[in-house]
C-alpha cells in the first residue's frame, strides 16, 4: 500500500524523534537532515520499517563547501519501490571526519564511497576496499573540491610508440574560443560583415 509524501514525513518524524535535525517536502520528496553519528541508524530504520521500506540506494554524493567549518555535506538518496517515494538524507562533516561506510546496509554502497573519496578525499570507516576508482594511478588531490587547480596537472596513458603507461602533462586539445551568441535569424557577425563588404 502506498503513502503520500507527508505521511512519510510523520512516520520518519515519530521513527526518529531525537535523530532528525530537520525535515521538509521539497519537489514530491522527503529532505531530512541528521548528525553523521546518527546516519546508521537512521539508514536502517529507512530500510526496514515497514512504513518506508526504502531497499534502493540511488546514489552517495558530496557537497564542498570550503568556507565553512562543516566543509562537505554528504548526501544519501534511497529509493521505496513499494511505496514509490524518495528520500534525500543530509549530513555535515569536517574535512578529517570518517565517515561510517554503509556497505553491510547496502553493498552498492561500496563504488559511490570509493567516488567520494576519490573525487572529495572524504574516508569511509569500515568500507572494505577504499581506493580511487575515477582517476589515474599516482593522482594528487580531489578533483571536484573548490579548491582544486585547474591547470598544471599531469595524466596518466599508455603510449603506443612506448609501449608502456607514461605519464605527462596534461594538454589542452584546443584554445579557448569565443562564441557569438546572436539570433541565428539576425546572422554571426563574420557573415554580416562579408554582406556589408558586398
Amino acid at each position: 500500500m502506498s503513502i503520500t509524501v507527508a505521511d512519510l514525513e510523520r512516520t520518519v518524524n515519530s521513527g526518529l524523534t531525537t535523530t532528525i535535525k530537520k525535515s521538509e517536502i521539497n519537489f514530491d520528496q522527503l529532505f531530512i537532515d541528521v548528525d553523521i553519528e546518527n546516519i546508521i541508524s537512521t539508514i536502517l530504520f529507512l530500510k526496514t520499517n515497514e512504513k518506508c521500506r526504502f531497499k534502493q540506494l540511488i546514489d552517495i554524493t558530496a557537497v564542498d563547501y570550503p568556507e565553512k567549518e562543516k566543509r562537505f555535506k554528504i548526501v544519501y538518496l534511497l529509493l521505496s519501490i513499494e511505496k514509490n517515494l524518495r528520500i534525500v538524507i543530509n549530513t555535515y562533516i569536517s574535512e578529517k571526519f570518517e565517515v561510517p561506510s554503509i556497505t553491510k546496509i547496502f553493498p552498492s554502497a561500496n563504488w559511490m564511497e570509493r567516488e567520494v573519496f576519490d573525487m572529495y578525499g572524504i574516508s569511509f570507516k569500515d568500507h572494505p576496499d577504499l581506493r580511487r576508482i575515477l582517476t589515474d594511478y599516482g593522482f594528487e588531490g580531489y578533483p571536484l573540491r573548490k579548491d582544486f587547480p585547474l591547470t598544471g596537472h599531469t595524466e596518466v596513458r599508455y603510449s603506443e610508440t612506448k609501449k608502456k603507461v607514461v605519464s605527462e602533462k596534461v594538454k589542452l586539445d584546443q584554445e579557448y574560443r569565443n562564441f557569438d551568441f546572436e539570433s541565428p535569424w539576425e546572422g554571426t557577425k563574420y557573415i554580416n560583415k562579408e554582406e556589408e563588404k558586398k
